[in-house]
This record gives structure tokens, sequence and C-alpha cells, in this order.
């Protein structure tokens, strides 16, 4: 009788590195740091996050929650005011809406899992202040229509790539799109803090903002001038961000091909649909999420050979019994009910790619 595998959907790669540089951390006293600029660990980490994504300016907070928060405060995002959201996602996004006081207005997704722009623009009104996409699963959305209609509309736009470090759109890393990207760095991201996120900015003087509205809205200590809380992360979660970073080509490319071999062992199999890049995209394979009618056969297959699939947001978020919204959303219902998440992490090799494959055929007796 084999052994059964054990692989998760996700999970963190940590090494000697990064064990070195937090106890750095210890041996210094200096746990956090509540100047504007953040601790020695976090400026290194800001800056090693800044130059791979190319960006004018990154913000490390405590998570990536946060960083939708101070998204919001940042551009004046509250009351009465309205923004649009997937519901196919995690709760997240919406709550930080909520923590505004502004009011989510759920949205439908397109073939690619990502918010559909014909939706957004039947669901805008004289409310609506911004868009928030979801890069779900590492997955591109359609940021040149997003865009043409916050353009037209005058309305923000934040990136919720919280699944999407290293995604692309035409050549450019997701984040750096909209007036604020947002990233997490929770253990089951490409590269984890612990917990932690960060904020991704073009424009510097919003990037100021954000600092000081992660530390109460201070300066130089005790001079509150805008509204801010206790959002910072600390220098134990940063230095290891720092030795992650010095990884995270290696982990994208092993996720792409993980991705490239076991869709070309799932192609043609009639009763599932495979993910596939959007046209000028480059996606960072978070996760490589197939739909089936026979999701729950494939999953149970799986589950018995040690492999975790998971079906992420069974319950749209518009369902959740915090909002219970008797709204029309049928990609997004549709999703729900067929979607099966597959391990492509650094971790998975050869030998489970090819098991996958297997089972998954087995299970659908293809």
């Amino acid at each position: 009788m084999s052994l059964l595998m054990d692989i998760p959907i996700n999970s963190p790669i940590l090494g000697e590195e990064e064990e070195t540089l937090v106890k750095e951390v210890l041996r210094s006293g200096q746990l956090t740091s509540s100047s504007l600029k953040g601790g020695e660990m976090v400026r290194r980490f800001e800056e090693g996050l800044r130059d791979f994504i190319k960006a004018k300016d990154v913000v490390a907070v405590s998570s990536g929650t946060a960083a939708l928060q101070i998204a919001l405060i940042a551009l004046g995002i509250g009351g009465g005011d309205e923004v649009i959201v997937p519901s196919f996602t995690f709760v997240a996004t919406a709550n930080a809406v909520l923590s505004v006081g502004a009011k989510p207005v759920f949205v439908d997704i397109d073939e690619h899992y990502t918010i559909d722009p014909e939706d957004v623009i039947k669901k805008i009104t004289d409310k609506t202040k911004a868009i928030i996409p979801v890069h779900l699963y590492g997955h591109v959305a359609n940021l040149e229509a997003i865009l043409e209609i916050a353009d037209k509309k005058s309305l923000y736009v934040i990136e919720d790539a919280a699944q999407a470090l290293g995604s692309e759109y035409r050549g450019k890393m997701v984040g750096r799109w909209g007036d604020v990207g947002c990233l997490s760095f929770h253990p089951s991201k490409i590269i984890t803090t612990g917990e932690g996120g960060a904020l991704i900015f073009e424009d510097e003087e919003l990037a100021e903002k954000a600092r000081m509205i992660r530390n109460h809205g201070m300066v130089k200590g005790y001079d509150s001038r805008v509204f801010g809380l206790n959002f910072r992360m600390s220098e134990i979660h940063a230095a290891i961000g720092i030795a992650q970073l010095k990884r995270l080509n290696e982990f994208l490319k092993r996720r792409r091909e993980n991705a490239e071999k076991l869709r070309r062992l799932l192609t043609g199999i009639e009763k599932i649909k495979l993910p596939r890049e959007r046209e000028g995209c480059k996606y960072n394979w978070y996760l490589f999420t197939i739909s089936s009618s026979k999701r729950n056969e494939i999953k149970r297959a799986l589950e018995e050979e040690g492999i975790h699939a998971r079906t992420y947001y069974e319950t749209p978020v518009h369902k959740l019994p915090l909002f219970n919204l008797n709204i029309d959303l049928p990609r997004t219902n549709a999703a729900s009910k067929s979607t099966l998440s597959l391990p492509v992490h650094p971790k998975v090799d050869n030998v489970v790619i090819e098991k996958i494959a297997y089972t998954v055929k087995k299970a659908l007796k293809a």
C-alpha cells in the first residue's frame, strides 16, 4: 500500500536567511518603529519591493486588509460613498469598504473570474467613488476597460492585488495601473512576512499620506495631522520579507513551470475548463483554478490521494450572512458551484503534477 501524499494548496517556504534576519532584529531590541519612515527592516523591505515592482513608492503595512483600508482613507472615501467590488472573492475587500463607512456595491465577474466591466457600468450611481478590481487567483482583471470607465466617470481605481504579486498587464506589474495597489503577505501568498501587506503608489504625495495613516496620522510623533490607526509592519515581519524577496523570481518561475505542465496534462478533457491568461497578461499562477460540473468528485478523489484542492468562495460575498443580498450575479453564482483550485506552488514537483492530472482524469473517467 503506497503512502498518501500531503500536498497543501499553498505553503510558505522559509529558510536560514529568514531565521538569520529575524535573529538580527531580536538581538537589536528594535522590534518596531513609530517613525514616519518605519524601522530599518521595514525600509529595506519597501525598497526591495519597490525595485521588483518598479513602482514610484511602496508602503509596508500590517496586512492586506490594512492596505485596502489605508487606500480608501487616503482617497477620502467614507460615509455615503459607494465602492464597486466583485462578490466572487474573499470578504476582506468588502469589509475594508464597510470599515470606512462606505457601501460595497457587488458586481459580477467575467470568464477570468475578475470583475466584469459591463456590470460595473450598470452599477455606477452618483454616489460611486471607486472601483476595486480584484486580481483573483493571480489572474489579471480587464484593466483597460476598468480604467476607461473610471476616467469617464471620475472614479478612483484601487487594485486588490493580494493574490497577484508578480502578475503583469502589458509588461507592467499589477498594482501600478490604478490610483493605489494593495498586496498581501499572508503565509498562503506568493511570498510571506507572516502577516503583512503593502500599498503601491505612482503618486508620491499619496504615499506620504499613507505613511501617516499607518501611524495614527503622525509625522514627528504626537502631532497627528490626518486620521490614522496603527497599521504598522513590525521589524520582525519585514525581516522575513527581505529574505523572501530574494527568492521571489525563483518562486514565480517554478509556479509558471508547474502550471504549464499541469495544463499540458489536462488539455483536451471536455469535462473541465482550464484557466488561461488574458491577452497581454502574465499571471503569477498563485492558484491553478479549473471549472467543472464534477467539481466535488474531483476534489474528493484528490483528497483521497492527500492532495488538498480547495473550493474557494462557495458562498459569494453578497450571500454571506453579513450582507445577505438578493441580487442577480449569474457568473458569480456559477463559479461558486464549479471552480476548484489546484496546487502549483514551488514545493509541488513533477511527481505531484502527474498525480494531480492522473487523479483528475480518473475521477472524470477521461
